[in-house]
């Protein structure tokens, strides 16, 4: 099968891809389409169908698994398909594991390293809490190692919320040293905690999606329930101690606008803000220079940059 990141403006490709989503829409003309968001290791590709009563498209629903033959070409920018022809593909045409997209970096190394700062908390009710969440409980570590930080902003794949935590923790450990006011043991737990909500905000793969929870209460208030709930099981756990850990999590966005219950009112706080911040932000710059292929020039208007942008130049 040909890779979707490897798809060309101008090729014709041919193969068998999961389909993540169909969507009907209208045209501005009133004509009825399809949009199809097709998936495999290496990322998703935006698919229209612009004759869904052709002949040569067969019935198909999301998270199936379909044959294709569709031309390449680019729209604002990004690749996007033109289907032509679709099918859907037989259990047996087709390798599940071709079509989840998995962290680049080796998952359980990731996990032990993350396990090296869960050992650097000396406070006993925060190294307790960590524990009892990235230790001993295992069906939470499954999870959190195959889990996805997002649909599809930064990090959408295997793995990808635990290379993000990491990230976000390591970014804390340079805080740490550069500024020495800071709560060493509250901001690695804040680090290493923050997103754990994840888990059951979005559905596993190879859907992805936002479960019930994930769309009544969102990753934060989940995370910070998680958090209290095992606080309540450590006896003694101090009562402030526990307000500020949750408090970091449910500001950690920073901003009302993008999600969190509360704005940063400790360094803690702010510092766990801003690593997060930056890990997305670099992660996200990464997904869109990888999709623009191998061209040096401008990419296009990217709009959560709100910027059209393109790669370093080269002297």
């Amino acid at each position: 099968m040909k890779y979707i990141d490897t798809f060309r403006e101008g090729e014709r490709v041919t193969g068998i891809y999961l389909c993540k989503s169909r969507q009907t829409a209208l045209t501005k003309a009133g004509k009825t389409y399809e949009n199809v968001i097709l998936q495999d290791k290496t990322g998703t590709a935006d698919a229209k169908i612009w004759d869904p009563n052709s002949r040569g498209i067969g019935a198909f629903e999301s998270l199936d698994y379909v044959d294709i033959v569709a031309d390449v070409t680019s729209f604002q920018g990004q690749i996007q398909l033109n289907v032509k022809r679709v099918r859907k593909a037989q259990e047996g045409e087709y390798d599940p594991t071709d079509y989840l997209p998995v962290s680049g970096k080796d998952i359980e190394a990731m996990y032990q390293e993350l396990l090296g700062f869960v050992d650097r908390v000396g406070n006993p009710y925060l190294s307790r809490l960590l524990k009892s969440i990235f230790v001993e409980d295992r069906e939470f570590v499954k999870a959190f190692k195959f889990s996805s930080a997002a649909k599809s902003v930064h990090h959408g794949f295997v793995g990808g919320l635990l290379e993000h935590t990491l990230s976000v923790t390591k970014l804390c450990d340079y805080y740490i040293h550069a500024y020495a006011m800071l709560n060493v043991d509250l901001l690695y737990t804040a680090a290493m905690c923050h997103d754990i909500g994840k888990v059951y905000e979005l559905s596993p793969f190879p859907e992805n999606d936002y479960t019930d929870a994930g769309q009544l209460l969102g990753h934060i208030m989940i995370g910070s329930e998680m958090v209290g709930e095992r606080i309540r099981q450590i006896e003694g756990f101090p009562e402030k101690l526990g307000n500020e850990l949750r408090h970091c999590i449910l500001s950690h966005h920073g901003e009302l606008e993008y999600g969190s219950p509360k704005k940063p009112a400790l360094l803690e706080a702010v510092a766990l803000h801003f690593a997060d911040n930056t890990d997305a932000h670099m992660q996200m710059m990464l997904e869109a220079l990888h999709a623009g292929g191998e061209s040096q020039g401008w990419l296009g208007y990217n709009r959560l940059f709100e910027s059209n942008i393109r790669r370093t130049g080269r002297c």
